[in-house]
């Protein structure tokens, strides 16, 4: 737990208690660790503005906002306790649930329910919320129960005095029932800072925090919720601000960070970002690492590669989706060519980054057989480190939700599980058994043995420090598959249950079987995670020791110009590919006829 006061000793305090919720696993417990793997940047967003709205007095003089910081990923949440809390600080205050998702709603309106049984003040926000009112007719029945219960609901964005606003109805008792700020997005420069404490960020696997430049996305994929949310027209931070930011983190020890925007590379100050790092970095020593997420055509922006990695980019996230055009096409995610993306995944590598790629699972275009048959496309043709699976999901707040819905198809209506990781939908070619099947076998597929020792060593030709990274992401993403069974983007260290915690309607198991289990479970993972880790050990040790480490090749980081379009089952496996390719060679005749006709 972590409290953060703000002001001075006063005669009145009014305790803002943030809470960012977790989801619950497949038998009813919260997915919680010891350590989690990522920060949440709603969080660190929200704490930076009533921080700032703290500092103000936005109460009036002589009231103390006291902010306490709560990630359920990593910390466990008693509502009881957290009342208890409040009460031993002046016994005025609101719980905001921040940040929520989808999968997280069940969850939250748990946790609201039980904070409004104790007689708090009760909000949620977040994805969820905005989603629905965004893209539905009507509010969907969650949300009417969350509102029944006395649960004051934030759709949008905070910035721009609204979380001001907010506070200050909660502190007058006078919250409304909607707060709906999505139709007017405000712009980031000069706002709070996002900022999470010491003490919260410790609480990630590597101390990381999360932070974004920009939001907002120019492109139209009908699976995404952003561009819903968050707007068509993409608003940035400013080079200031992103100094500022890594200033104050850096003054606390922190110098890791996840930067969530959607796409980095359509931010249109971009270079002037990059800049300013370089410059902390090169001129000051200060020491950054970064994790950003890019589209596929990031390396047709000049010096873009190059100054992301020279800034301290050392990890890109792709949402690759993808390799099969027509699937591509169909989620309207047009601006992804698969005939740019060996070019694009090589570039990064040759300056040392790492790469990891989003796949989605389900597509119309999709069977068993096409899954795998991709999978082993993309291990021997493409230079990817990690890849991440996901089931395609119609998320609320989605085109492809608001489609679905209006044709009366079935979607699962336990939104806990809206979380990628579990089918929630039918598909036209598959069973539910088959994409079931499927999405496992796609994760067993490409974290082989085999093709692990071969990631690797394409790694190890950059040397110990990229190859130690990659061996420590490689192990999370197969540890948490093989032993956890969550995604990966949800996993962490030392898996946390708690007998009481048990999803509402779910019976409470008795302790003599419980917490044996549970014992028992946390030691056969324990020797496993030991097996495991000797044997990525090796494989890395193998890597290092090859007499070829710094000439390695294959197929995948070869270069091979033109004569890889006629040899790579990437672009001959699908009809769809084979048209990629046909416009490509077609767009470079015409490029080479404009160049001679400029010559001439």
């Amino acid at each position: 737990m972590t409290s953060a006061t703000i002001c001075d000793k006063t005669a009145r305090v009014f305790n803002v208690v943030l809470i960012k919720p977790t989801h619950y696993d497949d038998q009813g417990y919260p997915i919680q660790w010891y350590r989690s793997a990522i920060p949440s940047n709603t969080l660190a967003c929200i704490f930076g503005l009533a921080q700032d709205a703290a500092r103000r007095e936005i109460l009036g003089p002589g009231v103390e906002i006291r902010l306490h910081t709560f990630d359920e990923t990593n910390t466990r949440i008693r509502p009881n306790d957290i009342a208890q809390l409040v009460r031993e600080n002046g016994g005025d205050g609101v719980i905001c649930l921040v940040g929520v998702q989808s999968n997280q709603f069940p969850r939250a309106l748990d946790l609201g329910r039980a904070f409004r049984a104790e007689g708090l003040r009760v909000g949620i926000g977040g994805f969820h919320v905005s989603g629905c009112l965004a893209m539905l007719p009507e509010l969907p029945p969650e949300i009417r129960e969350a509102q029944a219960l006395g649960i004051s609901l934030f759709a949008g964005e905070s910035e721009n005095g609204r979380l001001d606003d907010f506070l200050k109805d909660a502190f007058a008792s006078k919250l409304q029932p909607l707060y709906n700020y999505l139709n007017d997005l405000p712009s980031l420069e000069g706002e709070p800072l996002p900022i999470l404490p010491r003490a919260r960020v410790r609480r990630t696997m590597g101390k990381l925090s999360s932070l974004d430049f920009g939001r907002g996305c120019p492109y139209q994929c009908s699976f995404c919720t952003i561009i819903n949310v968050q707007g068509r027209k993409s608003r940035f931070r400013n080079a200031d601000d992103l100094e500022r930011i890594l200033r104050e983190n850096q003054a606390q020890g922190v110098n890791r960070f996840f930067i969530t925007d959607d796409n980095f590379a359509r931010n249109a100050q971009w270079e002037q970002l990059f800049d300013r790092i370089i410059k902390l970095r090169e001129e000051e020593g200060m020491v950054f690492g970064f994790t950003i997420q890019v589209d596929t055509l990031c390396h047709k922006i000049p010096n873009f590669i190059e100054k992301a990695t020279r800034a301290g980019a050392n990890r890109v996230f792709i949402g690759l989706e993808n390799i099969n055009p027509d699937n591509l096409i169909e989620a309207k995610k047009r601006q992804n060519k698969i005939t740019e993306y060996r070019a694009m995944l090589q570039k990064w590598r040759e300056h040392g980054a790492h790469t990891a790629a989003g796949y989605i699972l389900g597509f119309p275009a999709d069977t068993k057989e096409s899954i795998l048959r991709d999978v082993e496309i993309i291990k021997r043709e493409l230079p990817l480190d990690i890849l991440e699976f996901f089931f395609l999901t119609p998320l609320p707040g989605s085109e492809d939700h608001q489609r679905q819905l209006a044709q009366g198809v079935w979607m699962d209506p336990d939104l806990n599980k809206y979380d990628l990781n579990h089918r929630v939908t039918h598909h036209a070619k598959m069973s539910d058994a088959e994409w079931e099947e499927a999405y496992r076998s796609a994760w067993a597929a490409y974290y082989t043995d085999d093709h692990v020792k071969t990631v690797m060593r394409r790694s190890a030709v950059h040397g110990l420090r990229s190859i130690k990274s990659l061996r420590s992401k490689l192990l999370m993403f197969h540890l948490m598959i093989k032993y956890e069974g969550v995604h990966p983007l949800e996993g962490g260290a030392l898996r946390m249950k708690f007998r009481r915690d048990r999803r509402p309607g779910m019976k409470l198991e008795n302790p003599l079987l419980f917490y044996p289990r549970y014992a028992f479970e946390t030691v056969r993972k324990a020797v496993g995670y030991w097996r495991t880790v000797r044997k990525f050990d090796r494989f890395m040790h193998d890597a290092m020791a090859a007499p070829d480490r710094e000439a390695y090749t294959d197929v995948a980081v070869a270069r091979n110009g033109e004569q890889e379009f006629e040899e790579m089952a990437l672009y001959h496996a699908t009809t769809g590919g084979e048209a990629a390719l046909a416009r490509k060679k077609r767009d470079e005749t015409i490029r080479k006829q404009a160049a001679v006709h400029a010559a001439e």
